[in-house]
């Protein structure tokens, strides 16, 4: 008979990615007592959709991406979705300042770099949406430094690679935010890790699968295994987060909360274009958005990016959509048939139902010819060599099914954060801009599950110093929102 052994956390984090790495740094901050442990079925942390090579890195702040400025149908464009980003962003920007602060953290270069986000548009249609989307932004504060153009000179400046080769009396337009960033996640949760090492009473733990969860008295059990010794493990857990990425739906139906019934997940593969050529990539230094396809998923809007990982600066093109049953990038095929339950079949009939195109579209983008997926590229890089550029396999994306009272079931875009009524197991589902907004997400996790500590004036005060000004007072207030960028720009050596 296997001898189980029996521990106890106040705090079990299932998943080393991003999520994880940055509440349990926020918690041990708030409380240097508590006892927590992360819990990762990989070899290392950041393997799965934290991994520099498995996202697009670009630092979400609304600044090029079209989809979060929707257009009505009067033609006006709604602007909330992309200043709470914005802010949102803002908000992740001082923690990392804040930790960057600290000697034990390391440097900010190993992780965001100064890059400009462009959005760039073509057709007469797309040029009027991106001129009333550009006078739309700088109305507000946080995209007051917004420069529009619709000048080809100018964009041979701002793009001068997409620009070479292009029909000289094609209707294009482009705006740039100089302010923009590319952040290697997979860095920025390594240092979060070593630095969560170096604090007394934290486990970081690898090769471990959570094949049990189940409430106690006071809080969670959980049965883990060591994937490489077998051996097993009891943890107890005043606490537990599910931070797991796709992984996340499958531990959130293990524990049987009745807040996690009726979700059911979408994966969504995703492949990149990569360009390692110094000649090419010194030519082009930013990220550029465009529009997406018609029945195309907002994750696969075309953009065209910069990326620094590891000192070296590369480009990237995509992302080229694809559908999988798989939930990780490193998961199995049974994934997505394992998930349906009783409660989310119907939900997950529904949208299988309205979203025939999308799957349409997403098993044309799988069965792309090498010769197809580079004449999406050319309409950004008419004069590109094929010889410059590899294919690279993304990481996996699990968009939220959930129920709906109209519909059966609804695909969501984003993220949603599922906890318990007793605060005691949360767990965060879906996808983009997750990465970029993890902070105000785990800020939003405590208040919730974490309440009476979050309200005392021990954590209040704790979280003043390292929050000068949250989301809606950064919304509102120009003159703070200004000194607080400036100050984060200045910890983080983007300025």
């Amino acid at each position: 008979m296997t001898q189980v052994n029996h521990e106890t956390v106040d705090v079990l984090l299932v998943g080393a990615g991003i999520m994880s790495a940055t509440l349990a740094v926020l918690l041990k901050e708030l409380d240097p007592t508590l006892k927590l442990e992360i819990a990762e079925l990989r070899s290392s942390g950041a393997i799965e959709s934290s991994n520099p090579w498995n996202n697009a890195g670009t630092g979400h702040a609304g600044l090029c991406e079209l989809n979060y400025t929707p257009q009505a149908a009067d033609g006006s464009v709604d602007i909330k979705k992309a200043v709470q980003i914005n802010t949102q962003f803002e908000v992740s920007k001082q923690f990392w300042s804040y930790l960057c602060g600290k000697s034990a953290f390391g440097s900010p270069k190993n992780f965001i770099n100064p890059v400009p986000h462009l959005s760039f548009v073509r057709g007469e249609k797309d040029v009027v949406f991106l001129k009333t989307r550009h006078a739309a932004l700088t109305q507000h504060h946080a995209f007051a430094s917004m420069e529009y153009t619709e000048d080809k000179a100018a964009m041979a400046e701002w793009m001068p690679l997409m620009m070479q080769g292009r029909d000289a009396n094609e209707r294009i337009a482009a705006t740039r935010s100089l302010n923009g960033t590319d952040v290697n996640f997979g860095a920025l949760t390594n240092q979060l890790l070593q630095y969560l090492a170096q604090q007394g009473g934290t486990t970081v733990s690898y090769s471990q699968k959570v094949t049990g969860l189940k409430r106690t008295a006071d809080g969670w059990s959980a049965e883990v295994k060591n994937t490489k010794s077998g051996e097993q493990r009891e943890i107890k857990a005043k606490f537990v987060f599910l931070g797991a990425g796709g992984g996340a739906l499958p531990l959130l139906q293990m524990s049987g909360i009745p807040e996690g019934k009726g979700f059911g997940g979408f994966p969504v593969s995703g492949q990149w274009l990569r360009c390692d050529n110094p000649e090419v990539v010194k030519q082009h230094q930013a990220k550029v958005y465009s529009q997406a396809e018609v029945g195309a998923p907002p994750m696969s809007v075309p953009h065209l990016d910069t990326r620094v990982v590891d000192g070296k600066t590369s480009l990237l093109f995509g992302p080229y959509a694809g559908f999988t049953t798989k939930f990780l990038k490193y998961g199995s095929f049974l994934d997505l048939p394992l998930s349906v339950r009783p409660s989310n079949i119907g939900p997950m009939l529904a949208v299988a139902r309205d979203n025939f195109d999308l799957t349409r579209y997403l098993i044309k983008e799988v069965l792309q010819s090498p010769e197809q997926r580079l004449e999406s590229l050319r309409k950004f890089y008419p004069n590109l060599n094929p010889a410059d550029w590899r294919l690279e396999i993304a990481g996996q994306r699990v968009q939220i099914i959930k129920k709906d009272a109209k519909k059966g079931g609804i695909l969501q875009f984003g993220t949603e954060l599922v906890a318990a009524e007793d605060g005691t197991i949360a767990a965060l589902l879906g996808a983009s801009p997750g990465a970029s907004v993890t902070v105000s997400i785990m800020l939003n996790l405590i208040e919730r599950c974490f309440a009476a500590q979050a309200g005392s004036d021990a954590w209040a005060a704790k979280l003043k110093e390292i929050f000068p000004a949250r989301e809606k007072v950064l919304e509102e207030d120009a003159a703070l929102y200004r000194s607080v960028s400036e100050q984060s720009d200045k910890a983080l050596q983007l300025a």
